[in-house]
C-alpha cells in the first residue's frame, strides 16, 4: 500500500516545495496541517504550483499550538511518516515579539509529539530545525549534529527547545525521531522579507541593497540551499532503504559558502543590472555574522545535492523575473523587509 505522510506547515515556503517533491517522486498520500499564518500566503503557493487540486493531497487547516483534537486526529487518520516543519521562523519578528515563537516552536512541537506517541502507525518522525541553534561559527568552523547549543535569538532558542523535546519524547516514549538541521533556504515563491527576493526586487528597481557587515566592512556569510535540494535530502532520509536511526540528527547543508555581498553581486549579474549597495552594521541585537554546518554525515549516507547552487540560483532569479508579484510585500501584507 502507498505510504501516508503528514507535513506540518505544508502551505508555507519550504513546505510547498517539499510537497511538490513528494508528489513528483512518490505515490504517497500527503496530508498537510497548516494554520495559514502571514507566511503561508493562504493556499496561493499550492495553487501556483498546481498542487491545490491534487487528489493525493489532503489539506487540514488547524493550529497545532493547541492540542490535536479528537476530530482532527480522526481526519488525519493513520500515517506512516511525519515531517514537522511548521514553525515561526523570522528572527527579526522573534526579537520584537518572542511569545508566538515559543508557543509555535516549543508548545506546538510538544502537541505534535503527544499526538504522535498516541499514533502507533508512525514509523518515522522528522523535526526540521536550523543551524541557528548553534549560534555563530568562527571562520573555518562547521558545527556537527551533536554540538552544543548556543542560541543567539528567541527564534533559535525556540527551535533548540523543540529539539530537546523531540529527544526527550524519543527517549521516554520510544518515538522514532530524527532531527534535521538545515541552513538558509531559497527558491521560488519565497516571502519578500527574505534576503534573496528582497535583493531581486531592489536590483530591478535600482534601489540600494543594505548588506550587513562588521566594523571592518566584511559581510556575513551563509551556506545557501535550494528548497528542492533540501526536499530531496528529507525524502532520502524517509526512504525505506536508508537506515533511520532512533534518536538521531542529520545536517542537510548548502553546497558552498557565499557571503551576503557575494550573493547580492551574483543576483545583479544574473539580472544584468548594476548593484547599488551599502554595507551597514547590524540593527538587531545578537546578530550572527556566520553560520556553518558540517554535511559529512549525509555524504557518508550517500546523499549529494541533485542540483548545483549556481543552477538553483539562476532558476530562482529567472522565475522571479517572470513572476514579480511574488516579490511584492503587499502581496502578503504590509511588512518591512530586512536583510539577513
Amino acid at each position: 500500500m502507498s505510504k501516508r505522510i503528514l507535513v506540518t506547515g505544508g502551505c508555507g515556503f519550504i513546505g510547498h516545495h517539499f510537497i511538490d517533491h513528494l508528489i513528483v517522486n512518490t505515490d504517497w498520500l500527503v496530508i498537510i496541517l497548516d494554520k495559514l499564518t502571514y507566511a503561508s500566503a493562504g493556499f496561493d503557493r499550492l495553487r501556483d504550483s498546481k498542487l491545490f487540486d491534487e487528489k493525493r493531497i489532503l489539506i487540514l487547516s488547524a493550529d497545532f499550538t493547541n492540542p490535536i483534537s479528537i476530530g482532527l486526529a480522526k481526519e488525519i487518520n493513520h500515517v506512516d511518516y511525519v515531517v514537522h516543519m511548521g514553525a515561526e521562523t523570522h528572527v527579526d519578528r522573534s526579537i520584537v515579539d518572542p511569545a508566538p515563537f515559543v508557543y509555535s516552536n516549543v508548545v506546538g512541537t510538544m502537541n505534535m509529539l503527544e499526538w504522535a506517541r498516541k499514533t502507533p502507525s508512525i514509523e518515522k518522525f522528522i523535526y526540521l530545525s536550523t543551524d541557528e541553534v548553534f549560534g555563530p561559527a568562527d571562520k573555518g568552523q562547521n558545527f556537527s549534529e551533536w554540538d552544543r547549543y548556543n542560541s543567539g535569538n528567541p527564534y533559535a532558542a525556540s527551535k533548540a527547545g523543540g529539539e530537546e523535546l523531540c529527544l526527550a519524547w524519543a527517549n521516554t516514549y520510544g518515538l522514532p525521531i530524527t532531527i534535521v538541521h538545515t541552513q538558509n533556504v531559497f527558491a521560488q515563491r519565497q516571502h519578500p522579507e527574505k534576503f534573496i527576493p528582497m535583493t531581486i526586487r531592489k536590483v530591478l528597481a535600482g534601489d540600494t541593497v543594505l548588506v550587513h557587515s562588521d566594523q571592518f566592512g566584511m559581510s556575513g556569510s551563509r551556506f545557501w540551499i535550494h528548497a528542492r535540494n533540501l526536499a530531496d535530502g528529507l525524502l532520502y532520509l524517509l526512504k525505506d532503504d536508508v537506515s533511520f536511526l532512533f534518536r538521531e540528527k542529520f545536517n542537510i547543508v548548502g553546497e558552498r559558502e557565499i557571503s551576503n555581498f557575494e550573493m547580492a553581486e551574483l543576483i545583479s549579474k544574473i539580472i544584468d543590472k548594476p548593484l547599488k549597495y551599502d554595507l551597514v552594521l547590524p540593527d538587531r541585537p545578537g546578530h550572527d555574522r556566520r553560520y556553518a554546518l558540517s554535511g559529512v554525515k549525509m555524504e557518508n549516507l550517500g546523499w549529494h545535492h541533485p542540483v548545483s547552487f549556481e543552477e538553483s540560483l539562476k532558476k530562482t532569479v529567472f522565475w522571479s523575473l517572470e513572476n514579480q508579484w511574488w516579490l511584492t510585500p503587499s502581496f502578503y501584507e504590509d511588512v518591512n523587509a530586512k536583510v539577513i
